[in-house]
């Protein structure tokens, strides 16, 4: 999320959660403070390899709730934010389910996971990875579904079951362009997901 205006009218659906990219590489590269930052949702900051001093300035000049970290940073990393008070939302990308080893250092040093489709960008791919994978994820870690999540997920979301599962991560295929979101689109879902 970048644009004020964008920003007002999806916090209006009552999603819990926004997220503000501040990865230079990424085409949603968030560059100046929006005119508007949610009030009632939480803000997310998403890094890739950033240092902790850098994320700890963003979490201080946008007033961030969470982070969440997208590229190799390590356990010990997750651990000093959780120590200064800093929620982590740790992404993982999945294929097989021997990618779901790689969660096991970061157990109790992280408030949430995020899986999402392995890739070789950070995110953003836009398709979607075998959730059944997940079946053999046995970590009392909470965690997000991400990658490819869309209008046409609805029903496989709402077969979906897992003790640990608390959300889903939207982002690529509400986008009307890179870092703006269909707000009436993600209407439709929203209650789409509550009638089911």
């Amino acid at each position: 999320m970048r644009r004020g205006g964008n920003i007002r009218a999806v916090e209006r659906l009552g999603v819990d959660w926004m997220g503000f990219i501040f990865y230079p590489k990424s085409q949603r590269f968030v560059e100046k403070m929006p005119s508007y930052l949610p009030k009632n949702a939480k803000r997310v900051g998403v890094f890739v390899n950033e240092t902790i001093e850098k994320i700890l300035q963003y979490v201080k000049n946008y007033d961030l709730d969470i982070v969440q970290l997208h590229g190799d940073e390590l356990p010990v990393m997750c651990r000093d934010l959780k120590e200064k008070g800093v929620r982590v939302i740790k992404a993982f990308g999945v294929a097989v389910k021997e990618d779901l080893e790689a969660v096991k250092p970061y157990i109790g040093v992280c408030d949430f996971f995020l899986f999402d489709t392995k890739s070789p960008d950070k995110g953003g791919s836009g398709n979607v990875f075998p959730w059944n994978i997940l079946k053999t994820y046995r970590g009392n870690t909470p965690f997000l579904l991400s990658g490819g999540i869309g209008m046409g997920s609805v029903e496989d979301l709402c077969r979906f079951k897992h003790p640990q599962w608390v959300g889903v991560d939207l982002n690529s295929c509400f986008e009307v362009s890179a870092g703006e979101k269909d707000a009436l689109l993600l209407e439709r879902f929203i209650e789409k997901i509550k009638q089911i």
